[in-house]
């Protein structure tokens, strides 16, 4: 019990503070970079930000709901997820580095919320687990979706991560359905949409 919690432990170190690391490479990788104005710049680097932190917020959802999972074939499912969020922060990072901006001041918070809400959603059962599983992934395609209508046209290779980043969220949520997910209430996905807002708005500017 005490090296799991040590296990878990460091792993909330490592998302947090530590370098993330990928083992396929950065998608756009090979693209030259665009020149952007310093207002495009900025902008590209704050939605980056953005993203970044909802990498840092799946992991912690991830840890807590597999932290609460009694079922193996799901509990290797969020871990196959988690990842492939992970190679998510190595990339977003990378590019937030390249666009000169940073990472966001406050995911120490972000991550010990989302952990909580992780570990909350699995007290509900494996099939309520997965359907908060499949219902975040869809919210975070959408808003996928939605940066690559406002990131400029020309910054191909932050559009090439988001893209990539995308289709991982859709196959996530796809898979999280075949297990068995649940599907969520009205007002959970409302209250889930709300939380995403204040998030997004806040690591947007710090």
């Amino acid at each position: 019990m005490i090296d799991q919690a040590i296990i878990e432990f460091d792993k909330a170190l490592r998302t947090v503070f530590a370098s993330a690391r990928s083992v396929r490479a950065m998608p756009g990788e090979d693209v030259p970079d665009a020149e952007l104005g310093a207002a495009e710049r900025s902008h590209a680097a704050a939605l980056m930000r953005v993203n970044h932190v909802g990498e840092v917020c799946a992991q912690a959802l991830y840890q807590g709901q597999s932290i609460m999972s009694r079922e193996p074939a799901i509990r290797d499912t969020l871990r196959q997820a988690a990842q492939e969020e992970t190679e998510h922060l190595a990339w977003t990072e990378r590019r937030i580095a390249e666009l000169g901006g940073r990472k966001s001041l406050l995911n120490p918070l972000w991550y010990g919320g989302a952990l909580a809400l992780g570990l909350a959603a699995g007290r509900f059962g494996e099939r309520w687990n997965l359907g908060f599983l499949a219902e975040t992934e869809r919210q975070v395609e959408h808003h996928l979706k939605g940066h690559l209508d406002t990131l400029p046209v020309v910054d191909r290779r932050s559009r090439a991560i988001v893209e990539q980043m995308k289709v991982d969220e859709a196959e996530h949520a796809e898979t999280a359905v075949r297990l068995g997910a649940h599907e969520l209430p009205a007002p959970a996905k409302g209250a889930m949409r709300l939380a995403a807002r204040l998030m997004t708005t806040l690591a947007y500017r710090l």
